[in-house]
C-alpha cells in the first residue's frame, strides 16, 4: 500500500469516527468539543502513525512503556502528545514521565507514590487519571470504587501529581447495555465525589476517560470526555 493510499484510508476512518463522536455528543445534549479522541497506536507502526498525524490526530495513546519510548523516539519530529493508557511498572516510570502529557492508568497507590517521587526528582508535574475497576472484573486493573475516595484523600497531598479525573474499561462480556452500566457507574462515582466537595478546588475530576472502538458512542452518551480508539481508525489497511 502506498503512502497516499494509507493516508486516504486513515483520513476517512478518522473523519467517520469524529462524526460518530459528534453525533453521540449531540444525542446527549453535549458540546462535541468537550470530548477528546486519543488514538491508540498499540498495534501499528510509524507509517500508520504519521498518516494519523496528517489526518489531524496528534493526541496518541500507548499501552506499553517500551513501545511508547521507541515510537516517541522514532517520531520525535512529529507534533505528537502522548498519553500512557496501560500499566506502568515502577522501574519504567523514570523513562516514561518525560515523554507523556498524561498517565491515564494510575491503578495503585504504590504506583502513584512512585510517580510522585520520580516526578519530583525530574522537576515535573504529572497529570494522572485514577483507573477504576467499575465492572469488578478480576482480570482488570484499577481501584475498587469503594476505595477511590480514600485513595484521593491520600493522593491530593502529593506535590508532583495532579489528579485530573477517572478512567475505566467496561466489562468484556455483556454488550453495550453492560458497557453503558459501567460508564454510568464511573460518572456517578465522579459526581458523588464532587458533591462531597472535600477535594475541591484542588482537583475537579473533570476528565472521564472511557470508551473504545466498540463502545465509545455509549461512553460519550454517558459523559466521557476522553475516548481511547484504536482499531476503528485502522479499518481497511490490512
Amino acid at each position: 500500500m502506498t503512502t497516499r493510499e494509507l493516508d486516504a484510508i486513515i483520513a476517512e476512518n478518522v473523519a467517520r469516527v469524529r462524526r460518530q463522536m459528534a453525533d453521540a455528543a449531540v444525542r446527549a445534549g453535549r458540546d462535541a468539543g468537550d470530548v477528546r479522541l486519543v488514538a491508540v497506536t498499540k498495534y501499528v507502526g510509524t507509517e500508520e502513525i504519521r498518516s494519523l498525524v496528517r489526518a489531524g490526530c496528534t493526541l496518541l495513546g500507548e499501552n506499553r512503556p517500551q513501545q511508547l519510548a521507541a515510537k516517541a523516539e522514532a517520531l520525535r519530529d512529529e507534533p505528537i502528545r502522548w498519553h500512557m493508557i496501560g500499566p506502568v511498572q515502577r522501574n519504567k516510570i523514570r523513562r516514561t514521565l518525560p515523554l507523556v502529557e498524561m498517565i491515564e492508568s494510575a491503578d495503585s497507590l504504590r504506583m502513584i507514590e512512585a510517580v510522585d517521587r520520580v516526578a519530583g526528582e525530574l522537576s515535573l508535574q504529572v497529570p494522572i487519571l485514577l483507573e477504576v475497576n467499575v465492572s469488578g472484573d478480576a482480570s482488570k486493573h484499577g481501584f475498587s470504587p469503594d476505595l477511590v475516595v480514600e485513595t484521593l484523600k491520600k493522593v491530593v497531598k502529593f506535590p508532583h501529581v495532579q489528579i485530573k479525573g477517572l478512567m475505566c474499561m467496561a466489562a468484556f462480556d455483556g454488550g453495550l447495555d453492560v458497557a453503558r452500566r459501567d460508564f454510568r457507574r464511573l460518572r456517578m462515582l465522579r459526581e458523588e465525589i464532587r458533591k462531597d466537595g472535600f477535594l475541591l478546588p484542588k482537583m475537579d475530576l473533570f476528565e472521564l476517560s472511557m470508551g473504545m472502538s466498540h463502545d465509545f458512542k455509549v461512553a460519550i452518551e454517558e459523559g466521557a470526555t476522553i475516548v481511547r480508539i484504536g482499531s476503528a481508525l485502522f479499518e481497511g489497511i490490512g
